[in-house]
């Protein structure tokens, strides 16, 4: 089974940049989509009506804005938004797809970026969402998370750690988050399967980035504890273009 995700930055202009033809040569099994900046009815009948694809779409209450999608294959035993406090639940950043086997979180994490209470947001979202989702671990649950989460972990993780030290997504205390949320447990599955690759997923327009290389890993593949079992490869594709964002995807050994 194949999991995709993309923060493709704006789905109606992802549209123009190839987002159709990337999904039907590759034909992921789910596609969790972040940063759709749209509603449903704001997009085109060629991007909610896919062939071979059904579509969830969650837009955030602000216009042109964050929101997530997935685009799937297999038929979900369910699909949910949000997080357990409704504090996190008005800019469209969480679907949560029940699956037989697993579930799977397709997340657009807060950017803290903004200001300080955009970082205090941020952080606050990303206790939660640890607090939720360990808790279906504790019930016997394998779960998936999937997204952008907008934290570089370690050094390895963009091409300038020293002059990113005091930018949002590399700052100490966003990085701890990431280390103790992989202390409970938490498999991040990319460097699980490669520990010494240097790729990236994020590139700004700005300065040539992207044709230099200069990007950050913040699109990630969480597998808990439990899923160990189920997961068999991961990768970043970096030559997909159409965001200053790639997808990152993740192969279960689970039958479609």
């Amino acid at each position: 089974m194949q999991l995709y995700s993309w923060n493709v930055n704006g789905l109606r202009a992802a549209e123009k940049k190839g987002f159709l033809d990337f999904l039907k040569n590759t034909q992921p099994d789910v596609l969790g989509v972040q940063e759709i900046k749209s509603t449903e009815d704001q997009l085109s009948e060629a991007l909610t009506n896919v062939g071979g694809y059904k579509t969830y779409f969650h837009p955030a209450e602000r216009k042109g804005y964050s929101g997530t999608a997935v685009y799937y294959k297999r038929e979900p035993l369910d699909i949910t938004t949000g997080l357990s406090d409704d504090t996190f639940n008005h800019e469209g950043r969480t679907i949560v797809m029940t699956y037989p086997e697993f579930t799977l979180f397709n997340i657009y994490f807060p950017n803290g970026g903004m200001s300080d209470e955009r970082l205090a947001f941020k952080m606050a979202f990303y206790d939660c969402f640890r607090k939720d989702v360990n808790a279906l671990v504790a019930e016997g649950k394998k779960v998936i998370v999937c997204g952008d989460v907008n934290t570089a972990h370690t050094e390895m993780d963009l091409k300038n750690p020293k002059s990113n030290a005091k930018r949002s997504g590399f700052l100490p205390i966003e990085r701890q988050w990431v280390t103790d949320f992989l202390s409970d447990g938490w498999i991040d599955t990319y460097r699980y399967f490669y520990p010494d690759t240097v790729a990236y997923s994020w590139w700004s327009y700005r300065f040539n980035a992207r044709k230099n290389n200069a990007g950050w890993r913040i699109d990630y593949f969480f597998a808990s504890p439990n899923a160990k079992d189920i997961i068999t490869d991961a990768a970043i594709h970096g030559d997909v273009m159409g965001s200053d964002h790639c997808p990152v995807s993740l192969t279960l050994n689970i039958e479609e």
